[in-house]
Formats: C-alpha cells, structure tokens, sequence
C-alpha cells in the first residue's frame, strides 16, 4: 500500500531564518520513518513551499497511485501550495498539525532577546497557524480531509498516523476483494438479502456467482491422499472429539480439499454460501463447515446462510487482523448482564480461547442433514462487533460496538458461542443494535478497533454508526 507525504512551508522564510528550513525537515524526516515503520511503501514529496513544487508533488503522487496522503504542516503555508496536490491526487488527506513540544520553554525562548532569532523559533513550531486557511480551502472547493493534532513525543499522535495507514491498507484490501458466492440464500431470511450493486460500489470489490456443480466435479476428483492430508490438518488446528467417525471426518476433509481448490481456482477472498439439495448435493452442504473454519481462520472468511453483507464485515475485521467470526444473537444472561453470540459455523479459529473443537451433530438446526461441527469461544478480552448495513435507499453504513468476551458458563451445543460485556449493558445493547437494522449476524473481532473503522468509513466515504 503506497502512502503519500509532504511538508508545506514558505520558501520566504529560509533566507529570512538560518537553520528553520534544516530543522522543519528533521521533523519531516521523524515523520517519514516512523509512516515506513507501519508498513507503509512511503511516497515522499519532500518540502513542497511554492505552487510549482504543488504542481510536481502533485504529478508524483498520482503517478504513484497512492491511497492516501499526509500533509505535515511544518510552519505557515499558503494554502496555493496545497489545494492543486490534493484536488489532482483525489486520495483521502490528512493534515498534520504536530508540534515539535508539547509546551514552549517560554522563559528560555523570552531570553533569547534578539527577536528575529526569536521570530524563527516561533515559526518551527507555528504548525498550527495554516490549519484554518487549509481548512476554510478545502470546505470551499469540496475537499474532503481529517487533522491529526498533536507533539512529536506523544503516543496518541504516532497511534492515529497508524490507525489510519490501516484503515486505507483495509479500504485498499476490500477493493481486491473477489468474493464468492456459492448456492442461494436461505430462504426467507429477508434481512440478509443484499443488492451485490451497492455492496460493490461502497466497497470496490468483486463478486464472483459460483455454481455447486463445479464444486461437486472439484470434490469428485479429490484424491486419497489428500483427504488423509486434510484429517492431519483437522488434528492440527482441532481438537477432534473421540465422537466424530471417520467416515464423517473423511466426508468433511473430502469437502475442505475441494473448496480450497474454488478458492484458489477463483481467486477468492472470501465467499457467502447456502444451498438445500439432495444426494450428493446435500452430501455437500452437510460437510462443509469444517473446511470454511479453516479458510475463515486463514484469511478467507466464509459466511453462512448466503450473508454477502456479513462476510464484507467479516473481511474488514480479518483485513485489520483482528479475526472476524460468524455471529448471531444467542440468548441474554440478565442476571450476568451478558449477551451471548455465536452460530453453527464457520468460526474465526485464530481467535479462539484455546483449542477449537471438531464435534459431531445429530441435526443441523433449521438446515437439512447433519455431520460435524465447531464448537468454540471467542477469546476472552476486548472484543469488536461490526455488521455492514443497508438502509431503507440503498445505502450502505457500518454499525459498530466494543465490548467484552468474558469468562463464564457456555452452550456446548456444538456451536460457536461466547458471553459478552457491553458499555451499556445487554439489555441496551441488545435494542440499540437491532435499532440501527443490521441483518441478525454480525462479525465479531479481537480488541477494540471503532476508532480505526471510523475512518475506514471515513475513507470509504459512508457512514458509520458507533455504539457507545
């Protein structure tokens, strides 16, 4: 992912002021390194301080495709030396706005006495004295943009620098995105319908329509070999219950083996599946969570029931490494005050408390069949939920909370399931999530993230609805 930086200054004040220009740009090489240390692949334009290095910074970034911009304010600028950068680039821009102190040593400064050396000292730190020109510019021509305030020493500036490169390497990663869709939706489920239109337009992905006919040739042609193969990966990443027959476990591992070939002969990089057949169809669908498990866990999300909203969170939340597991509204504890989520699978196994389990179950519930299972909790600490939603025209938004995975009693139903801690307590998290009309799952991550989903949407250019 290619970030852009640049200084703005005038070039009046270098002959006017020893040493301010060397100095602004010790700042700005600070700057640069530590961006290169967040894995960014750092475009820098350098010192831009008169409208014609504008017009080069601005060639330079478009010609390097960068996916966002910092702008530091090293001292006053005109705002002519930055609108044409920003206007040509047409990338998300952050203004800097960081002093090199917290806090002048105004004795010290007071009893330099020679007041043009003074003047000097003051414009290296007079970083904040072109926000409002920049601003009132950018307001008039349209130009969306974000400020980050701050000094050089602070922890909170270098995290928000941070939390931004993220959210563009995530918005940058959605827009790579193949996803598949396998099968149909579950029927009736009016919630999770989605207009693959608007989803590709808020996101910039694609959609790749699957057929399970080209899966069943995928799985008949699956070899014995690789099917023992895949029973070791199983005990790998599992704990496989003693219940589980091997017949069941070869059925399961035949299926895995053929869907990580769709995946790879597709390209994919997530996928929402469902499908109701018979015989060898159903002998499909019947044995696949085992398999998406270990694709969601390693960077493919799958989500069930067709949810194609779900699995764009599910991506998102994986996309900022932080897991992304298949959820629903389980029950709530009101004595405990928690709320209980999970589903039947597939789960997010990277961000399990301990081992996940590979069980057996008699019936999938509201589904056809049966066949194996993950069972597992989420790991205990904070946590993310996210759902992608639609509103009532189309558009599209993303809701969000932070939260807690807290240690307690679970189901061992053969399911995902864990307990957690909202804020506002289950009973008002439960009525504020459903009021913003998310469909009934939701992806839930490790940690607490709204703030770098803030301005994933903010990048985006949707909205977002934060929980609090």
């Amino acid at each position: 992912m290619k970030t852009g930086l640049f200084s703005i200054g005038l070039d009046t004040y270098w002959p006017q002021f020893d040493g301010l220009l060397d100095n602004l740009n010790g700042y700005h090489n600070h700057i640069s390194e530590q961006i290169k240390g967040m894995g960014a692949d750092l475009v820098d334009a350098g010192m831009v301080d008169t409208p014609e290095k504008a017009q080069d910074a601005a060639k330079l970034f478009k010609t390097e495709d960068v996916e966002i911009i910092f702008l530091f304010i090293s001292t006053y600028a005109l705002s002519s030396t930055v609108l044409p950068v920003v206007q040509k680039a047409k990338v998300p821009i952050v203004m800097l706005n960081i002093q090199p102190v917290a806090q002048l040593d105004y004795e010290k400064f007071n009893a330099m006495g020679d007041r043009g050396k003074m003047t000097g000292v003051w414009l290296e730190h007079c970083q904040s004295c072109s926000l409002p020109e920049l601003a009132c510019v950018f307001n008039r021509a349209g130009v969306d943009y974000h400020v980050v305030s701050g000094y050089m020493q602070e922890d909170y500036v270098w995290q928000e620098i941070n939390d931004w490169v993220d959210a563009a390497k995530v918005s940058m990663g959605m827009r790579q995105n193949r996803v598949g869709i396998l099968g149909h939706y579950y029927n009736g489920m009016l919630d999770v319908y989605s207009d693959l239109t608007q989803q590709a337009a808020a996101f910039g992905n694609h959609f790749e329509i699957l057929e399970m006919c080209e899966l069943f040739d995928l799985r008949q042609a699956v070899t014995a070999e690789e099917i023992a193969a895949k029973i070791n990966q199983f005990h790998e990443k599992f704990d496989v219950s003693d219940e589980c027959e091997q017949s069941e476990l070869e059925r399961a591992a035949q299926t895995s083996v053929a869907l990580d070939k769709l995946i790879a002969k597709h390209k994919l990089g997530s996928m929402a599946y469902y499908y109701e057949g018979s015989g060898e169809y159903e002998n499909i669908v019947t044995s696949v969570i085992a398999g998406n498990t270990l694709l969601t866990g390693d960077n493919t999300p799958i989500a069930g029931e067709c949810e194609i909203k779900n699995v764009q969170a599910m991506k998102i939340m994986d996309l900022f490494g932080v897991g992304g597991s298949f959820s629903e509204f389980y029950l709530a504890d009101f004595k405990d005050d928690v709320v209980y989520l999970g589903h039947d699978g597939p789960a997010h196994f990277a961000i399990a408390e301990g081992r996940v389990g590979l069980v057996p179950l008699p019936v999938y519930h509201g589904k056809p069949g049966k066949g194996l299972s993950i069972q597992m909790t989420v790991k205990h600490g904070p946590v993310t939920v996210l759902s992608v939603v639609t509103r009532r025209d189309g558009s599209v938004f993303l809701q969000v909370c932070e939260g807690e995975s807290v240690a307690g009693p679970v189901l061992h139903i053969g399911n995902t399931n864990s307990r957690y801690k909202f804020p506002m307590g289950a009973r008002e998290f439960m009525n504020e999530w459903s009021r913003g009309g998310p469909s009934h799952h939701c992806a839930i991550g490790v940690g607490h993230i709204a703030d770098k989903l803030e301005k994933l949407a903010a990048i985006l250019a949707i909205d977002i609805r934060r929980l609090s």
